[in-house]
């Protein structure tokens, strides 16, 4: 697999994941498939393109007796001893080559020194103990299946609807789901645990499905209603709640990839945020909120621009799932692959990127198969400019601060216009003034060039190179083509044949840069000026016809003609080309910023950034939507020979994968194909998006899923748990119409779902990981639905919906729910990292879940905790209370959703009969959320007795955890 541009996101939460993995020998153990991904996304294209030419098989001299085409060689090494020592870089002798260190081991040879990130992947992967999935031996077989046995891969096969198993318990099942779990619980002797507490039933399914806990309203209406179908209810109000959606809307985000920044950008030419990612995340939550069909919700985030009967505006910030990848400091391949990436993963739970260099070496998705993906996205484009993306409502200007917006904007661009306007003529004044030394400069080599440079002080950096440039271009240049003539004569040659040369010159003037035409119109190939001003000259040396060009372009410079004249508006614009600043449209900032040096473009940072923040944060900025659009000309792709863009094989149609798609599938044709490829995923006949997301929607609510790789479901998955439960689940999605919704209810009505999570150590024995979910499993909350519910139980939790995103990482810290935090996939807060939170570069289905000291400390330090602390015991209804029992009581309502143990009680108690209730005379703070985020951060002072007592609870792990 050999891919010669860097990889940093494809891969990276890969490595995150696999730091947890014992850091053993390769050889040691079955590699799993993120270890596998890993080696072949990140590993193998360095070692086929910079190491194999040498150290491999095929290689005509082994160099060093070192083979690194196989595990075993590179695990035996060469002549030096082994290249690596898996888990510790320092020690491995290929680290210290690649990292050139030491003057006599560099590898690649000759200065071809790889990337800082190829060299940073090489080092993680040894670290992670060198997972390396290649056979040893010639001729062994190298990698997964036959043909045969890929296509027979169960994920392939047709969905069909299992009959529902016969049970030898006849009472427990509820619904369906209830007896495929039972069958499998009974073949092993198993049983199903006894029914959760009502209290830890609804805890559990509120926060299931809005991420908040209850209120003890909500709670003692629940206890108060013994109807059958009272749990029925609940679960209809919350799936009603419009906090459905900012729930179950922020595991799509983490399928998307979503974030607010680009990632990895060109610093000096684009800002690195993304001013309207947040309509895309509004999208999601709203899609999910009406209960929109996945198959719609499909088609519209790739193809929202090419549905027929598409009315709503706001599906247009759909596209969103396939623009707001990383941006790759502009490397439109990289681009490319991710879409690929995130759309194949996402809905179809298949590493298909893996195919970009070579066919995949485990599932059977060809290389011509990513081609004919990358022709489809190749055939799209996104806008170049905020401008060109559309308007998601109806009359922007309705809103009172959108009049203020439009100045600030207009005014912005006037900036960028003028500062656009102001350096192109620093650099054409540089030129203008002084044009014959630097043409004369470009004729002399070595240290003569650069003591000529200084004695005439001449800008070469900016300057110098583009003339250098205009001159190198074209021989037969218009304005530049009479200089190359003089300058290839030899000193003897000049004397005889300059005056000759300046007729010629002369009488090959051209009009056409005026539009002339009729009798008397001149063809001629150089610029009147420039001809005319040589048609009566006798330069005896070089210097001479520098000195013609410098009264050239003297006289351009203070020429009023210029905007009138095309001829001499062509001179008037070297060596930088730059239309005028009221002429330039915003679509055309970024190209005429590219253009100029790189310590200019800077000088546009702080406007552009002004452009920006505007967009993303005035009251008045229209939400836009970040779409794409086909291209004017569709083109399929030709497959890059190992990954390599400049090495180019067959042209290959857009279509979609043959596995799902059948051999004898037609091209597309409707444009990009873009709309093609959505129907090809969205369709009841593909064998993987109805599972795919029924998994997804089982993880969520179990904590795992019935395929525990839930965006890989190719052979190197692990089988699903309940192959027929998933089916049968896959097939009532599609005929209830593909609702989330209702598959939400068939879920949670079940008696699986309602179990409690007691233990039983038999079962545990037999059943370690709970897999034939013989209880229910006891699950940590993400950290939005933790954040999110200590504002809540601390009454400061802001429930307004919708919107541009906050900050959520600095004092005063925002009240708004945690899913419309700012996402910076380039500096993401710590404290999300400590707990979790999915890789924004990266397809995630299912987060890691890791236990780790900063988790505690968060608890224990966070001003934010500690601030909920004191907000609970500032609540009226906290201080509403009468006695030191019914204050602990609430507060054990309000933080677990239950009542105190009589011992919990008494240590509370013990520890509180000295301090009186806080005083009921101090009016309670008013819950600002309305306003949004405190003006000033909370006052550092200690905690009082009843706070610290607040505090404690809050630290327990029954806040963290779901029962």
């Amino acid at each position: 697999m050999n891919r010669p541009l860097r990889f940093t996101t494809n891969a990276a939460a890969v490595a995150l994941g696999l730091l947890a993995l014992p850091q053993i020998h390769a050889a040691e153990a079955q590699l799993t498939s993120a270890q596998t991904q890993f080696f072949e996304a990140k590993v193998r294209p360095i070692l086929v393109q910079h190491c194999y030419k040498c150290h491999s098989a095929e290689s005509d001299k082994v160099k060093g007796d070192l083979l690194l085409d196989t595990k075993e060689g590179l695990l035996k090494g060469g002549s030096t001893g082994p290249a690596i020592v898996p888990g510790d870089a320092e020690k491995s002798l290929l680290i210290k080559a690649v990292r050139y260190t030491d003057p006599d081991m560099q590898m690649p040879p000759k200065g071809e020194k790889l990337k800082d990130a190829q060299i940073a992947d090489l080092v993680q992967w040894v670290k992670l103990g060198a997972p390396d999935p290649r056979v040893a031996k010639a001729g062994a077989k190298k990698y997964g299946s036959s043909k045969e046995t890929q296509k027979a891969h169960w994920a392939f096969q047709p969905v069909k609807k299992a009959a529902v198993p016969s049970t030898q318990e006849k009472t427990w099942a509820s619904t369906p789901v209830d007896s495929f779990i039972l069958a499998k619980l009974e073949e092993k002797n198993l049983g199903p645990s006894p029914s959760a507490d009502k209290r830890t039933l609804l805890r559990r399914a509120t926060f299931d499905l809005i991420g908040l806990p209850p209120t003890p309203k909500e709670v003692q209406e629940f206890l108060a209603d013994n109807s059958k179908d009272a749990f029925a209810k609940v679960v209809d109000r919350l799936l009603a709640s419009p906090h459905y959606g900012e729930r179950w809307g922020r595991y799509w985000l983490d399928a998307a990839r979503y974030a607010d920044t680009k990632g990895e950008t060109q610093a000096r030419r684009e800002d690195f945020r993304y001013p309207f990612a947040w309509t895309y995340r509004d999208y999601v939550i709203r899609s999910f909120n009406e209960d929109k069909p996945y198959d719609r919700f499909i088609l519209e985030q790739i193809a929202a621009d090419k549905l027929p009967d598409n009315k709503d505006k706001w599906s247009l910030a759909a596209l969103g799932f396939l623009t707001l990848g990383d941006r790759f400091n502009g490397n439109g391949e990289e681009i490319i692959n991710d879409r690929i990436d995130t759309v194949t993963k996402a809905t179809q739970a298949l590493t298909v990127s893996c195919a970009r260099c070579h066919d995949h070496k485990f599932d059977p998705i060809p290389t011509k198969d990513y081609y004919s993906l990358r022709g489809i996205f190749a055939s799209s484009a996104e806008p170049r400019v905020t401008s060109a993306m559309p308007i998601l409502v109806a009359k922007p200007e309705a809103n009172p601060a959108y009049a203020d917006y439009a100045k600030k904007r207009g005014t912005y661009l006037a900036e960028m216009r003028a500062m656009i306007d102001k350096l192109s003529g620093d650099l054409r004044n540089t030129f203008q003034t002084n044009a014959g030394a630097y043409l004369l400069w470009n004729q002399f080599e070595g240290t003569a060039k650069s003591d000529f440079a200084g004695k005439m002080r001449l800008d070469i950096q900016n300057t110098g190179q583009r003339v250098r440039g205009a001159v190198r271009r074209d021989p037969n240049d218009p304005i530049f083509g009479p200089w190359t003539q003089f300058a290839r004569l030899s000193k003897e040659e000049f004397p005889k044949q300059a005056k000759a040369l300046a007729l010629k010159i002369g009488a090959e003037e051209g009009s056409a840069a005026k539009g002339v035409k009729g009798k008397g119109a001149k063809s001629g190939k150089y610029n009147p000026i420039v001809a005319r001003a040589f048609k009566n000259a006798s330069p005896a040396s070089l210097n001479d016809v520098a000195s013609i060009y410098t009264s050239i372009f003297a006289s351009v410079r203070v020429s009023n003609q210029r905007l009138v004249d095309k001829d001499i508006n062509a001179l008037w614009q070297m060596p930088f080309p730059a239309p005028q600043a009221s002429q330039i449209d915003e679509a055309d900032f970024g190209e005429i910023i590219g253009r100029f040096p790189l310590q200019y473009q800077g000088r546009f940072t702080p406007i552009r950034a002004k452009i920006v923040q505007l967009d993303m944060e005035h009251a008045g900025s229209p939400p836009r939507a970040m779409v794409m659009q086909d291209r004017s000309r569709a083109e399929d792709s030709p497959v890059f020979i190992r990954g390599e863009v400049q090495n180019r094989g067959e042209i290959v149609p857009r279509r979609y994968l043959e596995i799902i798609a059948g051999e004898s599938r037609a091209p597309f044709r409707n444009g990009s194909g873009r709309l093609e490829l959505a129907q090809s995923i969205a369709t009841k006949s593909n064998p993987l998006t109805a599972r795919v997301m029924v998994n997804r929607i089982w993880l969520h609510h179990f904590g795992e899923g019935f395929v525990t790789s839930p965006d890989d479901f190719g052979l190197q998955s692990a089988p699903p748990s309940h192959p027929e439960l998933l089916d049968y689940l896959a097939t009532a999605f599609v005929e209830n119409g593909w609702s989330v919704k209702k598959m939400h209810r068939l879920i949670m009505l079940s008696s699986t779902y309602q179990q409690s999570s007691e233990n039983n150590p038999r079962f545990a024995q037999i059943d370690p990981n709970n897999r034939l979910l013989w209880r229910a499993n006891i699950r940590r909350l993400e950290f939005e639905a933790l954040r999110d519910s200590l504002l809540a139980i601390g009454g400061r939790l802001d429930l307004r919906m919708f919107g541009k995103p906050v900050e959520l990482n600095k004092e005063p810290y925002s009240p708004r729910r945690t899913v419309y935090g700012m996402i910076d996939r380039g500096n993401i807060p710590e404290v999300l990292n400590h707990f979790d939170f999915a890789n924004p570069s990266l397809s995630t289905g299912k987060r890691y879940d890791t236990i780790v000291p900063q988790q505690a400390l968060f608890f224990m330090n966070s001003p934010l905790v500690v601030e909920q602390a004191r907000n609970l015991v500032s609540r009226p209804d906290f201080r509403g209370q009468q006695d030191i029992e019914a204050a602990i009581t609430l507060l054990y309502e309000l933080i677990y959703q239950r009542q105190p143990k009589s011992a919990e009680l008494k240590m509370g108690m013990d520890f509180l009969a000295t301090s009186p209730l806080p005083n009921r005379a101090v009016p309670a703070q008013q819950n600002n959320s309305a306003k949004g985020a405190p003006k000033a951060a909370p006052e550092r002072r200690g905690l009082s007795k009843w706070e610290s007592y607040a505090h404690a609870l809050l630290l327990a792990n029954e806040t963290s955890y779901v029962n």
